[in-house]
């Protein structure tokens, strides 16, 4: 069974269904129980055919539904509406496309909005969605069936936001791994099923950005699970063909001359694995990019990271004195406007590369004590640990 071709298939078959007038909740769990059944059937029987095939077995599965649920006029014009047995035919326009902006639609929670991606357009079952986000599987329905009833009244052809759409990809990319579904290879997936879709650079952008960060997977955990800083990494290991191929689309999309978010992060990406150690990184190019990147947003952890690569660049006293400046900038950009553990974090490693262990020490723990997740905790108690070590020698 090639699962790999049935996610893929899954955003244009149900296209096919919404544009024959079928509601989109509708479509989608007729969509769904065509996938089991090709799961089921496929193995001894493969069709010649497989898009017409689950084309076929789900408009009869909506079509079933239908005569329960609803009046015989409106039952008895889908039926009449129904096309003759044969290839599914091409759209007019691209349905993968458009599902991915009814499924990453405004009125859509972010939470929702990946659910709902991943089941409509990646193709995935309730309960791999709920494993992969470690809830229950009646929970992921729930969510899934509001989110779906939520954009039940958006007209299919609408226009969608592209920048919304990346947000949720991007969200899916950096759950990881969980489950049995590898949600990094996932969004990888359904990214590049967009650039097939739509010329945009920063649809390029994002899928340079995941390549390169992909490349390191490897090399980002110790085998006990603990986290390995950027700069004690592998090099070695890294994923050189994800890199180059990541590092091809990323120089193509900047020749056009269209900066965007995702293309700067991609380029800071670039330029750490260009660097054949964590020494020869050519920092002063990387500060210029965070300095492209805060121009284009206002996120405060761009200028957080900022503050890292200029303490890397010109010294640790730079960095803190450009961690100080952001607490003085704007009401938007002080402590309330970072992630505490993160901005203490980054205090106490600008602190330790200045000579001042005790300070470093102190917020390491500090840092640990509000960490968002047990790997980073660990992490940083693991610092503050060794620093105290050091000191008592």
């Amino acid at each position: 069974m090639n699962e790999v071709l049935l996610r893929s298939l899954t955003p244009s078959v149900l296209g096919i269904l919404v544009r024959r007038g079928a509601d989109f909740a509708a479509a989608e769990d007729a969509v769904q129980d065509a996938l089991v059944k090709a799961v089921r059937v496929w193995p001894a029987d493969p069709p010649r055919d497989p898009k017409g095939w689950l084309v076929t077995v789900a408009w009869h599965r909506f079509l079933d539904a239908t005569r329960a649920d609803t009046a015989r006029r409106r039952r008895e014009e889908l039926v009449d509406e129904e096309p003759v047995p044969g290839p599914a035919p091409a759209p007019a326009v691209d349905d993968t496309l458009q599902l991915y902006f009814l499924c990453a639609h405004p009125s859509l929670t972010p939470s929702s909005a990946v659910a709902l991606t991943l089941r409509a357009v990646g193709g995935l079952t309730t309960r791999q969605v709920a494993q992969a986000y470690l809830v229950p599987e009646a929970t992921m329905a729930q969510r899934i069936s509001r989110a779906k009833r939520t954009v039940s009244g958006v007209r299919f052809d609408q226009p969608g936001d592209v920048a919304t759409v990346l947000r949720v990809l991007y969200l899916v990319f950096n759950e990881g791994y969980s489950g049995d579904v590898d949600l990094a290879a996932e969004a990888i997936r359904l990214t590049r099923q967009l650039a097939a879709a739509i010329d945009h650079p920063e649809v390029a952008g994002l899928l340079a950005l995941m390549l390169l960060h992909h490349a390191r997977r490897a090399t980002r955990t110790a085998p006990d699970g603990s986290l390995v800083p950027l700069a004690e990494q592998v090099r070695g290991r890294w994923d050189t063909g994800l890199i180059a191929e990541g590092v091809e689309i990323l120089q193509a999309v900047l020749a056009r001359d269209r900066l965007g978010e995702f293309q700067a992060q991609a380029a800071i990406a670039a330029v750490h694995a260009d660097a054949p150690t964590a020494e020869e990184t050519d920092w002063v190019q990387i500060v210029e990019w965070y300095d492209e990147l805060a121009r284009l947003t206002d996120n405060p952890v761009v200028r957080l990271n900022r503050a890292v690569a200029v303490g890397e660049a010109d010294g640790p006293r730079a960095g803190l004195a450009a961690l100080a400046a952001l607490d003085d900038s704007s009401p938007s950009s002080s402590s309330r406007g970072y992630p505490m553990p993160r901005r203490t974090a980054v205090a106490a490693y600008l602190h330790e590369r200045d000579g001042d262990l005790a300070t470093a020490a102190r917020l390491y723990a500090e840092a640990a004590q509000k960490a968002p997740n047990l790997a980073e905790r660990d992490h940083l108690t693991r610092q503050a640990a060794r620093l105290n070590t050091r000191g008592f020698r």
